[in-house]
């Protein structure tokens, strides 16, 4: 369907472009719509006359004069054309094939839902936030050196959508009773001024400007594990790398979105996407 669509932009804007730039393309619409129109009126009459025999014979005739002008226009114009429609065709084809509608900031599953166990269990269970980890935990050499602007980040879990903080909870409740994970909140909420700000830290901290993130909505956390008194964050431990592909089979069981699926990989990441807050 994609592919459909990015097809169909691309014949329109190749059309447009001809009929903007060149002279003779607007000509040949012209003629051509009142050489079609003329063959319309004369073959409705035709049938109003004689009825619905050649009704069939009117599907796909465009008349010759309209084709054969079309063809001398193209042969006229090969050249721009040869370089107009890839111009146009390429970009649109590439940012198509290397992105994913899941990266986009304003982007909204449809399947947020989770399964019906896990809703009726949502539903029977108020899970309560862990006890929050001591200050010094965040100023670690590993954590200065993977997350560097981590110490100042919000670690609140009122300020989550309860919605979004129950699947959390209960995938934290999975990876400890199920894989023997302790998991940790990085960070909940964040201000749309502290989302500026790690945006203009670069593209490597993040692409998503103030309120294009689901943290602004209080719909995304940042998570890691908790092991011998530490925080483990970097995925280059191997048993820390396990627990994230782990932590994202549980978080989207859950119907959370996992940032370990992404082309810009964010293995602590989830966030729910509900239909019409990001548009708000």
């Amino acid at each position: 369907m994609l592919i459909f669509v990015a097809l169909l932009y691309v014949s329109l804007v190749s059309a447009l472009i001809w009929l903007v730039l060149f002279p003779g393309g607007r000509t040949a619409l012209a003629r051509g719509w009142s050489g079609l129109r003329a063959v319309l009126e004369r073959r409705a009459d035709r049938l109003r006359h004689v009825g619905g025999r050649y009704a069939g014979a009117m599907r796909g005739t465009l008349g010759p004069g309209l084709r054969e002008r079309l063809a001398a226009a193209v042969r006229r114009h090969k050249v721009l054309l040869a370089i107009g429609v890839p111009a146009v065709a390429i970009p649109s084809l590439l940012a198509l094939a290397l992105s994913s509608p899941g990266m986009l900031p304003v982007y909204e599953s449809s399947e947020a839902l989770p399964d019906a166990q896990v809703a009726a269990l949502l539903k029977g269970e108020h899970l309560v936030p862990p006890v929050s980890l001591p200050p010094v935990a965040f100023t670690t050499r590993e954590v200065e050196l993977v997350r560097p602007l981590l110490v100042d980040a919000s670690r609140n879990w009122g300020l989550l959508r309860p919605d979004f903080s129950q699947r959390l909870l209960l995938a934290f409740k999975i990876m400890k009773e199920r894989h023997g994970y302790d998991m940790a909140l990085l960070e909940g909420y964040r201000s749309p001024a502290r989302q500026d700000m790690l945006a203009q830290a670069g593209g490597h901290v993040t692409n998503a400007r103030a309120f294009q993130s689901w943290h602004q909505y209080g719909l995304a956390a940042d998570c890691a594990f908790w092991r011998d008194g530490k925080l483990v964050i970097s995925e280059k431990d191997p048993w820390a790398m396990r627990g994230y592909r782990l932590y994202g089979e549980v978080a989207e069981s859950l119907g959370l979105t996992w940032g370990g699926r992404w082309t810009m990989m964010d293995f602590g990441h989830t966030e729910l996407r509900l239909r019409g807050v990001m548009l708000r």
